[in-house]
């Protein structure tokens, strides 16, 4: 491990993290059902090399991936190629955006993936990995360098992986760019929906305040994750509305492009801890996919 971890450093593909050596067993077994892996099925900025699944089924292997999880990663690199999502500009700012996933559905047990506590880790294993093989997947196939392609000035560690599971009907992944996480918190534990809602709302001004400019807010896209007990206090409202309608309130400007751009996640585990994700300012909006099927 610490041999193929140097040696792949060394070539470039890599995230500075000890590696599982990508044999060609685990890597075929990682390919088992997939028909023509080696089909191109787009580029990747910033240098646009080619995406495969077979690219997609080598990073898989060294996160530490089990089988069966390419149809995911392949289908959030894809989502993460629609220009709304602006990737070139993700992993070349010398901002701090990551590439957040999102995965919908029944493939959410499939994969033993987590939607309770402490689901962004450590701890969950599925998590951890499989959002490490998404950023592994656009960083190595788009030949992303630090100093050389990524000028990020501090980067952060989201770009490691990031991966949120979010169970329902439908199997689909969701990507967006997120610049951090922070911890917010009913007022008083008080039961009142305003209690909750308001200092949500003042976490969707921060970016703000701390980003450069009220104009800047307008392109961004702000994320909040509520655990259950909480979104069932808010049960029959309608929250991206608002919270878009009471952060504007308070900023005396949009907090967002609107209250589409106000993306609500129910998960977590027991406990009233509210977590939100801003947005990355230079611009970049979340795309939602159905999952690819690759049997």
């Amino acid at each position: 491990m610490e041999a193929a971890t140097h040696d792949l450093l060394a070539l470039g593909v890599g995230d500075g993290l000890p590696v599982v050596p990508p044999t060609a067993e685990r890597w075929e077994a990682m390919l088992d059902g997939v028909p023509s892996p080696d089909a191109v099925l787009g580029l990747v900025p910033p240098l646009f090399g080619e995406l495969s699944a077979r690219a997609v089924a080598g990073c898989c292997v060294l996160a530490g991936c089990r089988p069966g999880v390419v149809p995911v990663v392949l289908t959030a690199a894809l989502a993460a190629l629609e220009p709304e999502f602006n990737l070139l500009g993700v992993q070349t700012t010398t901002g701090t955006p990551a590439v957040g996933l999102i995965v919908h559905g029944p493939a959410v047990a499939e994969l033993g993936l987590s939607s309770s506590t402490g689901m962004l880790g450590p701890g969950p294993h599925a998590n951890g990995v499989v959002g490490r093989a998404l950023a592994l997947t656009l960083a190595s196939v788009g030949g992303v360098t630090t100093e050389v392609t990524s000028m990020a000035t501090t980067a952060q560690p989201a770009r490691y992986g990031f991966c949120l599971a979010a169970p329902g009907p439908d199997d689909a992944v969701t990507v967006f760019a997120l610049a951090g996480t922070a911890e917010v918190v009913p007022r008083d534990d008080l039961p009142a929906s305003d209690d909750v809602l308001d200092p949500l709302a003042d976490a969707l001004t921060a970016p703000a305040h701390a980003g450069g400019g009220l104009d800047r807010l307008a392109a961004c896209e702000q994320t909040v994750v509520l655990p259950p007990e909480i979104a069932r206090r808010l049960d029959g409202l309608a929250v991206p509305e608002e919270l878009f309608a009471r952060g504007t309130a308070r900023l005396g400007f949009p907090v967002s492009a609107g209250p589409e751009a106000l993306r609500v996640v129910e998960a977590g585990g027991p406990g009233a801890k509210m977590l939100h994700l801003p947005g990355w300012m230079g611009g970049s909006r979340g795309v939602t996919r159905r999952l690819r099927s690759v049997g």
